[in-house]
């Protein structure tokens, strides 16, 4: 009985990684079980054995490469509650970075493919596990600018984080396409992700300190 529990469970695993994988690729729509099933040498009853739909697969999916990722690399990037907030705003941008850089996490992929052609399927799990973190993120902006800070200049501040962090991602899809790019791409992913995690952080210091002396 212990053997049947432990080989379903290796199973759904199996096909949680392979979905994961094959929706970051191709998104929702051009994903089939087929594929995944395949990948995860599986038969494609077991996929309506765990999950039901390919809806409710697809959300499974998001939700183990969300929670693997966030293992791998934690929000904090190791940075502790008590540091200061430079550093602990360093951290969010590592570990922003770290998820999109990696080849084994697809949270990001995934999400990439559902806003460029969005479901709806992960609206209210993109809630419950995206905006908690982004949530974080305003509040150590806030706790830098200080009490003078608006909303407008706290959003803006998060968004150009996220913009920065996210165009690695970019060019590392141009790259694995084949496309050609200019050096200065190339140099921006060759120098590592410590380096960039350091220059975006300075980058963005430069500007939040700017909101801080027109804010007071």
């Amino acid at each position: 009985m212990k053997t049947m529990r432990s080989d379903s469970l290796k199973t759904r695993i199996s096909l949680l990684e392979a979905a994961s994988e094959v929706f970051a690729e191709k998104g929702f729509r051009n994903a089939t079980h087929e594929e995944i099933s395949h990948k995860a040498n599986a038969n494609v009853a077991s996929i309506n054995y765990h999950f039901g739909s390919k809806e409710n697969f697809y959300i499974e999916a998001w939700k183990y490469s969300f929670e693997k990722s966030n293992k791998k690399h934690p929000p904090s990037g190791y940075a502790l509650p008590d540091n200061p907030v430079e550093k602990r705003i360093r951290g969010r941008i590592l570990s922003i970075l770290e998820r999109i850089i990696d080849p084994e996490t697809h949270d990001i992929d995934i999400m990439h493919k559902e806003v460029s052609n969005p479901t709806g399927l992960l609206t209210e799990v993109f809630s419950k596990t995206m905006e908690p973190l982004d949530n974080d993120l305003q509040s150590l902006i806030k706790e830098y600018l200080g009490k003078g800070a608006g909303e407008d200049e706290i959003n803006f501040c998060c968004q150009s984080i996220f913009g920065q962090c996210f165009t690695p991602l970019l060019h590392l899809r141009y790259k694995k396409r084949g496309s050609p790019m200019l050096k200065s791409s190339l140099n921006m992913l060759e120098m590592g992700v410590e380096k960039l995690a350091d220059y975006i952080t300075k980058f963005i210091f430069h500007g939040m300190d700017s909101f801080k002396r027109t804010s007071h």
